[in-house]
């Protein structure tokens, strides 16, 4: 079986591909690597320098065209990027998308998608939100109009190896890490009572994998814990001091998932816990300390 994951050179494609590689998949990339990172690339995987926005070389690339599923991860992520930088962030998530699903159709290639909880949170708040929304409908659309298989999967505040923890593409756990590391405060935007349903991306990616072979046709799988904390606990659970900044346009109160269909459809049940992940970075942290005196 052979495998291509868009945006491999990034945070989730970079695990998922370790996934896959497992699995004994033959894993192509392609990344523009305007985040993904270079230092990411697994030993077994092709990896093309290639921008979706460019459909051309997309569909010239011999490679791309004997391929049994797409995994379609490359996005400009994040809210507050997409209102300082719209045109950017609709041009990746929504032209790409549609250049992604174009390539998939002439070539009769299952698409899964990686979707956006922030649908669920209105999706005129953000050129984020929106793009990723625009990009459901458009595999939505492909698969009622051309009958490709798409599987939709909609991300909770991911988290794990991987994550950036620099610039403005950061998650929140990576800038807590890297503050940790350099014994800062942990910034909390806000009163920190803004609850996020954080899910590990091992989770994450076995929800992807277990897409493949399902012929979706535009089916909506919700990928989360289905537990949530404030950012206020998560800084408890890190044991640091705090430093509160001002709130950001954009943000919303609370994620929370519901799996019930992602259980039901792929048998996918999320195993990590956020506590246990927690303590084993702070674990580390001691030792490292300890070792330094």
């Amino acid at each position: 079986m052979r495998a291509l994951v868009t945006g491999g050179a990034g945070f989730v494609g970079t695990n998922l591909i370790k996934r896959l590689l497992r699995e004994g998949y033959e894993v192509f990339s392609i990344d523009n690597y305007s985040t993904g990172k270079r230092e990411n690339e697994q030993e077994g995987c092709t990896y093309i320098t290639l921008d979706i926005n460019d459909l051309e070389c997309m569909t010239e690339n011999t490679l791309l065209s004997n391929i049994d599923v797409i995994f379609h991860i490359a996005a400009i992520a994040r809210i507050q990027p997409s209102l300082k930088h719209p045109q950017e962030s609709l041009n990746a998530n929504v032209n790409g998308t549609l250049n992604v699903l174009e390539l998939a159709r002439r070539n009769n290639i299952p698409v899964i998608y990686s979707g956006s909880s922030s649908v669920h949170h209105g999706v005129y708040g953000s050129p984020y939100a929106w793009s990723k929304y625009a990009g459901e409908q458009l595999c939505e659309l492909y698969s009622k109009v051309y009958g490709l298989s798409t599987a939709i999967c909609r991300f909770y505040n991911v988290y794990g190896p991987h994550q950036l923890e620099d610039g403005e593409y950061s998650t929140v756990l990576g800038i807590f890490e890297r503050q940790i590391r350099s014994g800062e405060p942990l910034t909390i935007t806000g009163d920190g009572e803004q609850r996020r349903d954080f899910t590990h991306v091992d989770d994450i990616v076995d929800g992807l994998y277990k897409c493949i072979g399902k012929d979706s046709k535009a089916d909506i799988f919700e990928l989360g814990r289905g537990k949530n904390f404030s950012i206020n606990e998560i800084v408890d659970l890190y044991g640091a001091e705090r430093e509160y900044i001002p709130a950001r346009k954009g943000e919303y109160p609370s994620t929370l998932c519901d799996t019930s269909l992602a259980k039901e459809k792929l048998n996918w049940v999320p195993v990590k816990n956020l506590e246990d992940y927690i303590k084993k970075v702070v674990d580390e942290k001691h030792i490292v300390c300890n070792n330094a005196i």
